[in-house]
Formats: structure tokens, sequence, C-alpha cells
């Protein structure tokens, strides 16, 4: 520093008071600068809001804001209809809800593409490289689990969303693609100063309300050969339930970060459906000859959809004890594809056969469904959705006590239904159909269930 400067510092008289005006002054100036161009980069998000729109419902717009409600489980004095539909595109994580969806053999589109995995074996491999000699070895001894709610209650607390081309704003970018993406997302906050900064910058730039967040960005098309080889990805085996499918491991595509939040000990995979190995659906579903095609699905647990009835939640629902920790139950504790409003309670237990009819969806065609079977609840409704908290004993207590109402699994309680889709013959291979909400159930056919183990 020149001997100038120094003079001229050494020249100034700030007493307490000038100091305090000349933060106030700096402050006045930062603050607006701040709040405009808050100092921290952009979410993946960001960028494709300028092509892509985000799909799904929720807050005020939500068709599920008043589920508890007496006159949402009755909807009126006509048929039941359609009330709401989630899809889960990660299984276990949060769904989305939509207002209209296409239907496939599989289930509801974007339903179920990617899951979680842990590599089970007896001793934690979480923090070795995937290029570890160690970690080759534990692959090739140990296999793939999936891991849901069941085990890992905060698989509640991560947030994915749908990115579908938005095609007006493609013709203001000059711009033509037909890719969808998903964003996974969870809160996460660094030790130290570095999670202070990131608290305040998440708040800055999104309100007072938003806390830190990791993104994962993926692209909801299957990759092709060329990029399965340049990201790494792999195929492997991984077990959902008594089955072993074959799909792509894209763990390559998931911070660290994620498998601390959950808590998972070994390491963790994401693994995402090929198209090309959908399991294979009997046990209660229709053979081949009665549905024109041999049922498949995803990574759901057994069947390709399930129906949940508001009238049935509710009347199970003045059953369950409550307490400060479960004061309602929430239907989406019981992962739902299709929402029903307007049906008497557990009257959705005798259908066999149902056609969901246009009725005030605003759709031209109907959507026919074989109702499979009951679904036996196992302990994750226990975790609430909204918080990824998990209830001691309820409702998995009440269930078992209350509705073990299926001769097919005695000790087992039942709420809700599985379904496999149908279609009209006459579309061929082409096999797809529309549902929305407002659509009408038609019964077709009435009869008595008994579930089949797997």
């Amino acid at each position: 520093m020149s001997a100038m400067d120094l003079s001229a510092l050494s020249g100034l008289q700030l007493d307490a008071s000038g100091l305090f005006l000349l933060a106030v002054t700096i402050c006045a100036f930062l603050i607006p600068v701040v709040v405009i161009l808050p100092p921290v980069g952009l979410q993946k998000s960001d960028a494709l809001l300028q092509t892509h729109t985000k799909a799904g419902v929720d807050g005020a717009r939500s068709n599920l804001r008043d589920q508890h409600s007496a006159a949402a489980a009755v909807d009126g004095d006509g048929p039941a209809r359609v009330r709401s539909l989630v899809v889960y595109p990660v299984k276990s994580c949060r769904g989305v809800e939509l207002t209209r969806s296409r239907v496939l053999p599989s289930g509801l589109q974007y339903d179920r593409l990617f899951m979680f995995a842990q590599l089970r074996s007896p001793f934690p491999v979480a923090a070795a490289d995937d290029d570890d000699e160690a970690t080759k070895k534990a692959a090739a001894d140990h296999k793939w689990e999936f891991v849901t709610q069941r085990q890992f209650a905060r698989l509640a607390g991560v947030t994915v969303d749908l990115w579908l081309p938005d095609e007006m704003k493609l013709r203001k970018q000059s711009m033509r693609t037909t890719e969808a993406f998903l964003i996974i997302r969870f809160p996460w906050r660094e030790p130290g100063w570095r999670g202070l900064f990131s608290v305040a910058a998440a708040k800055l730039a999104r309100g007072r309300k938003t806390v830190p967040e990791v993104e994962v960005l993926l692209p909801l098309d299957f990759p092709s050969a060329d990029e399965i080889k340049e990201k790494g990805y792999a195929f492997e085996d991984v077990r959902i339930w008594k089955e072993t499918v074959r799909a792509l491991n894209m763990s390559r595509e998931l911070p660290d970060e994620l498998r601390r939040f959950l808590g998972v000990s070994n390491k963790l995979a994401l693994f995402r459906l090929d198209p090309d190995q959908m399991r294979e659906v009997y046990r209660c579903a229709p053979s081949e000859e009665e549905a024109g095609y041999q049922p498949v699905t995803g990574f759901q647990d057994a069947y390709p959809l399930h129906l949940m009835n508001l009238s049935s939640l509710h009347k199970f629902s003045e059953e369950v004890p409550k307490d400060e920790n479960m004061k309602q139950l929430d239907v989406l504790r019981f992962r739902p594809n299709i929402i029903l409003s307007g049906a008497p309670p557990y009257d959705e237990e005798t259908w066999k056969q149902i056609e969901l009819r246009p009725g005030s969806s605003g759709l031209y065609n109907s959507a026919g469904f074989h109702v499979s079977c009951r679904t036996v609840r196992c302990k994750m409704p226990n975790v609430d959705p909204a918080t990824g908290t998990r209830h001691a004993s309820e409702p998995g207590r009440s269930l078992r006590a209350r509705r073990a109402v299926d001769r097919g699994a005695p000790l087992l309680g039942c709420l809700g239904m599985q379904l496999t889709p149908l279609f009209d013959t006459s579309l061929g291979d082409d096999r797809q159909s529309w549902v929305a909400v407002g659509m009408t159930v038609d019964v077709g056919r009435r009869g008595e269930h008994v579930y089949v183990k797997q």
C-alpha cells in the first residue's frame, strides 16, 4: 500500500456512529443485489424450465386435498368415479399426482421405472469405489436386493419430479425434442459453515421455508447401447421379493449423500427397468388367453396397478386408534395408483372386472381392468408419507386385527385391490388406453377373491 493510501486512511475520523452509518450504507446496497441475484448456483430444474413442464398437481390443485372429508368418499349419488391418479417413478419414493395417464400392460406410464437396491453382504461395502477389487469381489459373491420404506422410512422424504417436453416452450426456443427427464431430490445439509451457507443460499433463492437439497437428473427413456457404454452402466441381477430380474444398474449417477441420508450401510444402487425384461404375472392375474396377452409388471410388488376406495379407507380408519403421531390415515400411505370415491365401503372387494367410462373426464374412450386380488398389506403403511416417520404399531396392527378377510391370507390384513389392464383385442400389439380423473366405474363382473401367495 502506498504512503498516499496510508495517509488517506489515517485521515478518516470514523467514530462509532460513522462506522454504523457506513455498514448500513453497504448493506442497503448489497441486500437488493443479493435478493435479485442470489449467490447460488442454478438447480437442474431451472434449466429444464426453458423447454419442459413439470408434470402433476399438488397443493391447492390436488384432488386429494380434502380426502379426509365425508364428502370426498361419497361424491354424490352417482356411480363411483376416479378421484385421483398417482404414479411412483422411483419405487418407494414420493409419488406424482396426475389428472390423466396412459395405461400400458405394465401399469400406468412412468410408474416404478426405477428402484433402489443394496448389495446384501455380511459386511458393509458402501465406501468402496466401483472399480475397487473388494467391491468387484463383493458384487460377485453377494446379490443386489431391492429396498423400500419397509427398511428405510426416509425414502418417503425423497421427492421425484417428472419433466415432460412442452411443445409451446420448444417452439419459442426453436427446438425439437421428445426426451423427458426425472429429477430425484432429497434434503441435505453439510456439516459446519458449508451447511450454514447452503441453508442461507436456499432460503435466499427459493423462500424462507426452503431447505437445501441435492438433485439427481436422469433421462426417462431407456438409454441406448452407446449411452450405456459411455456412462459405465451395467446389466445386473436384482432381487425383488422372491423374483430375480435383469435390470440396468445406474448407481454411478447416485451421490454418496443419498446413501447417508437414507441410513443405508451397504452399497446403494439405482436400477432402471429394462423394457425387454418385464416380470410375467401369474397367480391371480388373468391367463394369457383371457387377457389376450401375457400380463407383465415392472418394479411393482406384484401386479401392474393398485386401486383404493376412499370409502373403504374411511371405514377402516374409524377402527384405527389415533394419537399425536397419527391423527389421520392418508391414502398415500397405501401407495395407490387409482383412487376412487363414491363406492360403498369394501364394495370393490366383490369386483372381478370393471370398465372405466369417460364420465366427466374429457376422454372419449373407456379402459378395462381385471380386478385380480386384494392387496395384502405389509408394515409399510406405518410410514407417514409426509414426514417419513414410522409409527410404532399403526395402522399395521389394526389391519391384521380388523382386515384379515381373505382366506388365502388368513393372518394378514387386506386393503385395496390389485388390477391387471385389459385392452381392445382389435388394437393388436398396440396395447394402451387412457384413464383420467372423473371417469366412472362400471362393474362388469363380481365374484369371490382368494389370494394366492407368491
